[in-house]
């Protein structure tokens, strides 16, 4: 799902230093999200997200930068996994709501 809100993120790079920064939630699914953070986070790399009442925790499985910043997928462990009950971010945009909506319109048009 495509979403915006603000979260804080945790992790400690790989000579030990911890370090802690907000990043925006681009997506969101069960099983794992992408950020986006000014500063690049090394891939494998443990994180936890702090959202709003709920926190998860993953593995940095990529990060790129594209020009607007540092675009970091992480894959949630098993027992975080996402769940729009625990925490549903300010903006969200479920595609295949938005899908399903759109072919539902198109046949009643037709018809």
């Amino acid at each position: 799902m495509l979403c915006a809100d603000l979260v804080e993120v945790c992790w400690k790079e790989p000579a030990g230093r911890k370090c802690k920064s907000t990043a925006l939630l681009e997506d969101i699914s069960p099983s794992g999200m992408c950020l986006q953070f000014e500063i690049p986070v090394s891939i494998g790399t443990q994180v936890a997200v702090h959202c709003p009442g709920d926190m998860l925790a993953g593995v940095v499985r990529y990060c790129v930068y594209r020009e607007i910043g540092y675009f970091v997928g992480i894959e949630l462990e098993a027992p975080n996994k996402w769940s729009r009950r625990q925490f549903e971010p300010q903006h969200l945009l479920d595609l295949e709501q938005l899908v399903s909506r759109s072919a539902r319109r198109a046949v009643r048009t037709i018809h």
